[in-house]
């Protein structure tokens, strides 16, 4: 197939289910586990905003006009804490109305290590099959994104926010943490006034991932200076492909390069 990337499509299935857009199709990667994978970047990468030609993306996928002035890479995508969305302030409201101004929710997930996140309640559980975690529970309950934001700041304080990403794609994980117990811990460090939105769902949501095993090493690929990866995919996590060679390839960070990607 050949065509501009978008980042991968998942499907909470066991394991969990991909395919990466490609142009007007769709391949089935995770149907590919054990097969050979010719990757090849053709030069080519357009705005995944406004689709112009551009030599280098910002914030995967835009051009440079887009990362500034798209809704979609406000400074609250990363900080949440900032969004003015409930005060009326936006780059486009229309936009903030439907991903700001809807209930969010803090939540725990267990990647490497234990981290805090911030995620609209439409991208549960996709937030977490992306980030690469194999548990994930609920915490907090708000009705838009800077409330929930002001509840990730105030945890920040106990509780990492950032996945090890190195360390989630080798599958090295801290088992001794019970989501549960740091649950109950952290609503404990919150304020009395932050304590009203917690939820109270203790479910805790497991994810697995295709794999033949992980790899020891990591070794990222960018395509701009590496164009081409012909490998064995071994795993899938995240939005990364795995290959047995200890190369690993983020395809979010690729959204709208250009590429062929053929099945041995």
């Amino acid at each position: 197939m050949i065509g501009n990337i978008k980042k991968m499509q998942s499907k909470h299935t066991n394991p969990i289910s991909y395919k990466i857009p490609i142009g007007d199709n769709f391949l089935p990667i995770s149907d590919y586990l054990g097969s050979k994978i010719n990757i090849e970047y053709l030069g080519e990468i357009n705005c995944i905003g406004c689709n112009r030609s551009i030599n280098k993306s910002f914030a995967q996928g835009h051009c440079y006009p887009c990362f500034i002035n798209s809704p979609e890479t406000s400074e609250c995508i990363l900080r949440p804490e900032l969004c003015r969305a409930h005060k009326g302030e936006s780059r486009d409201m229309e936009w903030s109305k439907i991903h700001c101004l809807k209930e969010h929710f803090v939540y725990i997930a267990l990647t490497a290590g234990a981290k805090v996140g911030v995620t609209r309640s439409t991208q549960i559980p996709i937030r977490w099959i992306d980030q690469g975690a194999v548990q994930a529970i609920k915490l907090a309950k708000t009705s838009n994104r800077y409330e929930a934001g002001l509840i990730e700041i105030e945890l920040k304080q106990h509780i990492s926010d950032r996945t090890a990403w190195q360390k989630m794609l080798k599958h090295d994980i801290d088992k001794s943490i019970n989501l549960n117990d740091l649950k109950n811990i952290l609503i404990n460090k919150l304020s009395v006034y932050n304590k009203k939105f917690i939820d109270q769902d203790d479910n805790i949501i497991n994810f697995n991932y295709p794999h033949l095993r992980f790899p020891e090493k990591i070794k990222s690929i960018d395509l701009l200076k590496e164009t081409s990866v012909c490998n064995t995919l071994i795993a899938i996590k995240g939005q990364y492909l795995l290959f047995d060679d200890n190369k690993v390839i983020n395809i979010r960070k690729h959204t709208g390069f250009k590429l062929s990607i053929s099945v041995a």
